[in-house]
């Protein structure tokens, strides 16, 4: 199984910084070396042709990194421009900026014609908005048409939540050093960072010691370590019955793709309790599935008898046979996902949900739910799943650009998969017949909710690289769930 990936906040970055001038004998500046010459080594690695450098400098440390590199390039007989936002206030900054202008390095006012922009600002020392001088250099690095590194963070992004709380650099790649930042890996810095690489400056691992990451990162790669080759002598009873409400008048789309991603991720049985006008339909598209028509609530009462889990939620409407339902569903003992208008249903309820249940909200729905402003939420998307996990009870999903799992008692979990073409009407009813379905064969909450996230949004990627993200569609993604489902297969 592939380990994911430890992400760090600030504060735990700052630890390392302090440990790793302890291993380099207590010398801040040989640690302020290593990572300029690892960004200019980033640097040689993409752009080796770049002659004209432009290397803009904030007063700390960061600048620091910047200066070194700055002078790397200068002595290796690049054209070099470093623009300082201020002079350095740091000793370290001072003593990398006085080492470039001594190499005969030079110092400019402003950003002009470049190959190549670093962006060596502010790294993790900032997390409010730029202002001033700062913001005006950054609109300037952004609409330059040369490509921009970012040392360690785009100047402007938060490091430990990944917003922009104003302007911030759109970098090509962001060389990170010593850890890597959990904030990177989620919401608006998506758009910021470029490439991801990390530098560890050549410290030995014992630095980390007694420091937990702040999260974990799951990439494709670690499918693997969820779908284990089944038994040869397994059978349809021991993969799970799952069953899919929802689909009122208009929208039986909705739960038709819940219950094919449900089929298609492994489930053994899957029913759907529906509108009466869509059991047709549903019976032609998915004949695999069990229908049922659904009007009342004593006809939902033997379905969930039958069910090992119950998703509900897609298309299931506002109206009295979805509040029907889902008060049903509420007083059940069954595992149960909730997703779409279940989750507005939840909201209104105002009900805390057990432990062995699944949320999946999209922003909008998590705000709706904490009772916060979508923009509030998406200011700190690591605590809004804390928030909602310790209010519902319950695992929680929160979706959008890097989709986040808070289990309970556990570092949340950070997909680093997904793509823009995903944005479109269905791919959340996917995800739910996708947990739901691991679920029943036997995952834990937590489990079934990393593992579906995870195959959810490696199906996405991989339905896309054939024919790219625009006009991407559910059912675009259906093959890849089952082929993604078994990493392992002889």
């Amino acid at each position: 199984m592939h380990t994911p990936l430890p992400l760090f906040d600030p504060a735990t970055v700052r630890r390392l910084e302090a440990r790793g001038i302890e291993a380099c004998e207590g010398d801040g500046f040989a640690l302020m070396a290593r990572a300029g010459q690892a960004g200019w080594r980033c640097l040689l690695k993409h752009w080796p042709q770049a002659q004209r450098i432009a290397v803009v400098c904030g007063p700390g440390n960061n600048g620091g990194d910047g200066y070194v590199l700055a002078r790397h390039a200068h002595v290796a007989g690049r054209q070099v421009q470093v623009v300082p936002l201020a002079p350095p206030v740091s000793a370290l900054a001072q003593r990398a900026c006085a080492e470039y202008q001594a190499a005969g390095g030079v110092i400019v006012d402003a950003v002009g014609e470049a190959d190549l922009i670093v962006d060596a600002l502010f790294g993790i020392g900032l997390s409010r908005a730029p202002e001033g001088r700062a913001e005006a250099l950054i609109a300037v690095i952004n609409a330059h048409s040369a490509p921009v590194l970012a040392l360690d963070v785009p100047s402007g992004i938060d490091a430990a939540t990944g917003s922009a709380p104003g302007v911030a650099v759109r970098a090509s790649c962001t060389l990170q050093f010593l850890a890597r930042h959990r904030g990177l890996r989620t919401g608006a810095a998506l758009d910021h960072c470029g490439e991801l690489e990390l530098a560890t400056l050549d410290l030995p691992d014992s630095i980390f010691a007694g420091l937990a990451p702040a999260a974990l990162g799951y990439r494709a790669d670690a499918l693997a370590g969820f779908f284990p080759l089944r038994p040869r002598d397994t059978h349809k009873g021991r993969n799970g019955h799952v069953l899919c409400i929802g689909g009122e008048a208009g929208s039986g789309g909705a739960i038709l793709l819940t219950a094919q991603a449900a089929l298609r991720s492994g489930a053994g049985l899957v029913s759907v309790a529906t509108r009466t006008q869509h059991v047709p339909a549903l019976l032609a598209r998915c004949p695999e599935a069990m229908v049922h028509a659904v009007e009342d609530p004593a006809a939902l009462e033997p379905l969930l008898a039958r069910a090992d889990v119950v998703a509900i939620g897609p298309g299931l409407g506002q109206g009295a046979w979805g509040r029907l339902l889902f008060a049903q569903v509420l007083a059940c003992d069954k595992p149960r996902v909730f997703d779409a208008e279940a989750l507005r249903l939840l909201a209104h309820a105002g009900v805390g949900l057990r432990a062995d249940d699944v949320v999946t909200p999209h922003p909008g729905e998590a705000a709706r739910l904490l009772g916060i402003s979508t923009a509030e939420l998406q200011r700190d998307r690591f605590a809004a799943a804390a928030a909602l996990q310790a209010g519902l009870g319950c695992t929680v999903v929160l979706k959008g650009a890097g989709t986040l799992v808070q289990r309970h008692a556990a570092p949340p979990a950070v997909i680093c998969a997904g793509n823009p073409g995903m944005a479109t009407g269905g791919m959340g009813d996917l995800l739910t017949g996708v947990v739901a379905a691991l679920r029943g064969q036997g995952m834990a909450a937590g489990d079934a909710a990393l593992a579906g996230a995870l195959l959810h949004a490696a199906a996405g990627d991989a339905a896309a690289r054939g024919d790219g993200e625009r006009g991407l569609l559910p059912s675009d993604l259906m093959p890849w769930l089952r082929r993604l489902a078994n990493p392992m297969r002889r």
